[in-house]
């Protein structure tokens, strides 16, 4: 397996568009790095730039520390699953995975060894003699990652490979391939998707792209817990956090912030006399935000709109063109709340503090 480094890398569109820039990114052999983003945001893009199936326009690629930008896809040692299986549909189970070692002039016994193992990994034993028409969705996609597991690649490359499954089998096979990464620790893949949960439960590290370039990279939790912008902070995480406007008033190992809508909220986060009376925006999670009766509270409002999911109950507050819709989030059943003024807080831990957008914490 492989190491992957790009450095300054952009995309541009007939010398005009341009979708990518600046994208410097060290990915370590054993990683599973996820890239989320926004639609538009040129995830697939990079993605396919990795594989060569797009030209770079600036900057550098290096796999195991050779510059590939020239190499051709077929000799860059990697193997790409998409978001269509692109299985032959006159082809078994076993001959779509073997398909690209008959190419490649690998002898019997290799091929069979090849299969068997792939087969085994991913439980596609008893369906090898079977054709695609034959297999659910979720099958389909394990015989597309058979596929490229029985080349042993350098790097895995996943384009959304659950994007065309059902809301069931998108779990089932994400769980599958968090069984396939555990069985093959030591390989490099790298993942493209929209869907959130597939990112934090899936990834060793996330890149969150924006604006043309990365927003942040950092573990899951380090995203959830530590967001260094408001973007990363209200991308990550459903609902996203709730962004409140407010007034730096008391400086210290805690900061605390005088709120436009009258509340207060008190963050863990640290300042210096320095930052006193600065316009910040104090961001809480909804699932972090407490019901409470105390005189001092973060959030004030009537619920408008309640979501009881028996687990949790999602509260809604009215809104007007002072600040965003807040959002709160309490565990259990809280079904009499609609209609209801409820104050909400948050312990100063949980609770971030932004200003120009950026997260005071990482000064």
């Amino acid at each position: 397996m492989a190491d992957l480094k790009l450095t300054d890398v952009a995309k541009v569109y007939g010398g005009k568009v341009e979708v990518l820039r600046g994208i410097d990114l060290d990915i370590q052999k054993g990683e599973l790095v996820v890239f989320v983003g926004p639609s538009g945001c040129g995830k697939s893009t990079l993605l396919r730039m990795i594989a060569g199936l797009e030209k770079i326009s600036a900057g550098t690629l290096e796999i195991d520390g050779m510059v590939v930008n020239d190499v051709p896809p077929s000799e860059r040692g990697i193997a790409m699953v998409f978001q269509s299986y692109a299985l032959y549909p006159h082809m078994t189970v076993r001959d779509n995975m073997s398909f690209a070692l008959k190419l490649a002039g690998k002898t019997r016994a290799e091929i069979d060894a090849a299969v068997s193992k792939a087969a085994g990994v991913l439980q596609l034993e008893p369906y090898l003699d079977r054709l695609p028409k034959e297999l659910s969705g979720g099958q389909r996609q394990r015989v597309a990652i058979g596929r490229s597991i029985v080349r042993d690649p350098k790097v895995y490359l996943f384009d959304e490979p659950l994007s065309n499954l059902d809301a069931a089998l998108r779990v089932a096979t994400r769980i599958e391939i968090a069984k396939l990464k555990e069985s093959m620790p030591d390989s490099t893949m790298v993942y493209v998707t929209h869907d959130q949960v597939e990112a934090m439960t899936l990834a060793t590290r996330i890149v969150v792209l924006a604006n043309k370039g990365i927003a942040q990279v950092g573990t899951p939790l380090q995203l959830y817990e530590r967001p260094e912008n408001e973007f990363v902070a209200q991308f990550i995480g459903s609902p996203a956090m709730n962004l409140l406007p407010g007034e730096i008033v008391g400086t210290g190992a805690q900061t605390t912030v005088r709120l436009g809508s009258g509340g207060v909220a008190v963050s863990a986060v640290p300042t210096t006399d320095a930052d006193k009376g600065k316009a910040v925006n104090v961001g809480v999670r909804p699932e972090d935000m407490v019901a409470t009766d105390a005189a001092e509270y973060i959030f004030e409002g009537r619920v408008d709109i309640l979501e009881a999911l028996g687990e949790v109950t999602v509260l809604y507050f009215e809104h007007d063109a002072s600040h965003e819709p807040v959002i709160g989030k309490l565990p259990g059943i809280h079904g009499d709340l609609r209609g209801d003024t409820v104050r909400l807080t948050a312990a100063p831990e949980k609770v971030q503090v932004f200003h120009n957008g950026k997260s005071l914490y990482y000064r």
